[in-house]
C-alpha cells in the first residue's frame, strides 16, 4: 500500500518514525515550508522534513492545496491511503477524495471529546481520569469524521501535559502502525461520532494560563498541570508581582482566606477551597526556585498574605 505521509511537529516526526521502522511504504512526505527563526531568521526545517530526508524520502511543501498544481502533484503519486498527524494544513475535498482509502488521521483524544488543537492539554486541565487516541477517516469538517480505531490512556494524577504528551505520542504512533494493515485489508469498520457529545479543545494562550489563588485547589492544581511546559500557569501576588507555577500539590485548608500563608516549608497557601503546595515556581525577572526559597526571598511566614 502506497503512503503519502502528512505532518510537521515532533509528534509528526514520531510517528513517520515508527512506520519507517516498520517498513511501511511511504513514498513522500509532506510537510509545511521551512520557516525563519530566533535572531538570525533562519530558515528551519520541520521535525518532518528532518526525518523523511534522513530516510531519502521525497519531501513535498506546498503554501496549500488551492493551486490545481498542488493537487496534481500529490494525485501523480498515487497513494492508497493519505496519513495525517499534525500538518497543519486544512486539507480540501479535492485531496481528501485523492487516496481509494481515503485520509487518515491520529487524534490526540477519545473523539468526539475534545475536537481541536490542545486536546493534550485540555485533558490535563480538565482533570480528566483518562483521555486517548483516535485514528479518524477525514472529512472536511474539525475533527469530525468517523473514527476507525482508539486507544484508551489513563492519566496519573500528577502528570503534567508534557509528559502525557510524551505517552500519547507513542500510542498513537503504535496504533497508527496497527490501524494501517486493516486498512489495506479493507477489514475496519468506521464509527461514526456522537456529534451531540462533542467538547472542543482550543489552541492556549499565555493569557489563558492565568489563575487565581481564589480559585479551588483542584481547578489550580489541573492548571499547572495542564499549562506545564507551555505557557506555564502563572497568578499575581498581593503586591502585583506575576509568578509562574510549574509545580503544586493539593493541600488542606481549615476556613483561611485565599492567599493566606500556612506553611512555608514547603509554601504552603490557602485558595478558595482547599490548598496548594508551590514547590516550583518562576517570580517575575527572576531564575526557577522552590517554593520554599520563594518564601525565603519575601521572608513569608504563617498568617501572611501572598
Amino acid at each position: 500500500m502506497r503512503i503519502v505521509f502528512m505532518g510537521t511537529p515532533d509528534i509528526a516526526a514520531a510517528c513517520l518514525e515508527k512506520l519507517l521502522t516498520e517498513h511501511m511504504n511511504v513514498v513522500a512526505v509532506y510537510t509545511k515550508p521551512d520557516t525563519p527563526q530566533n535572531r538570525g531568521m533562519k530558515l528551519t526545517q520541520s521535525p518532518v522534513k528532518r526525518v523523511a530526508l534522513a530516510h531519502e524520502i521525497p519531501v513535498y511543501q506546498p503554501a496549500g492545496f488551492r493551486e490545481a498544481a498542488a493537487v496534481e502533484e500529490l494525485r501523480a503519486l498515487k497513494p492508497d491511503v493519505i496519513a495525517v498527524v499534525a500538518y497543519g494544513r486544512i486539507l480540501p475535498q479535492v485531496v481528501l477524495d485523492i487516496p481509494p482509502r481515503g485520509c487518515i488521521n491520529i487524534h490526540a483524544s477519545l473523539l468526539p471529546a475534545l475536537r481541536g488543537s490542545g486536546p493534550v492539554q485540555w485533558a490535563v486541565l480538565n482533570g480528566d481520569a483518562e483521555t486517548g487516541v483516535s485514528i479518524m477517516q477525514m472529512d472536511e469538517g474539525l475533527d469530525t469524521g468517523d473514527v476507525l480505531a482508539c486507544e484508551r490512556i489513563k492519566i496519573d494524577p500528577e502528570e503534567t501535559s508534557g509528559q502525557l504528551f510524551d505517552r500519547v505520542t507513542a500510542v498513537g504512533a503504535r496504533v497508527l502502525c496497527e490501524t494501517l494493515p486493516a486498512i489495506a485489508a479493507g477489514t475496519l469498520k468506521a464509527e461514526p461520532q456522537a456529534h451531540e457529545n462533542a467538547s472542543t479543545a482550543p489552541m492556549l494562550s499565555k493569557e489563558m494560563a492565568e489563575f487565581h489563588l481564589t480559585d479551588s485547589a483542584d481547578h489550580i492544581h489541573n492548571w499547572v498541570r495542564g499549562m506545564n511546559p507551555w505557557p506555564g500557569a502563572w497568578f499575581v501576588t498581593a503586591g502585583g508581582k506575576k509568578v509562574k507555577v510549574m509545580e503544586c500539590r493539593v493541600a488542606e485548608s481549615h476556613g483561611e482566606a485565599a492567599g493566606t500563608v500556612l506553611a512555608t516549608k514547603p509554601l504552603t497557601v490557602a485558595c478558595g477551597e482547599g490548598a496548594v503546595q508551590l514547590l516550583h515556581v518562576v517570580p517575575e525577572g527572576k531564575k526557577p526556585m522552590d517554593g520554599t526559597s520563594f518564601a525565603a526571598g519575601l521572608r513569608l511566614k504563617a498568617g501572611d498574605s501572598l
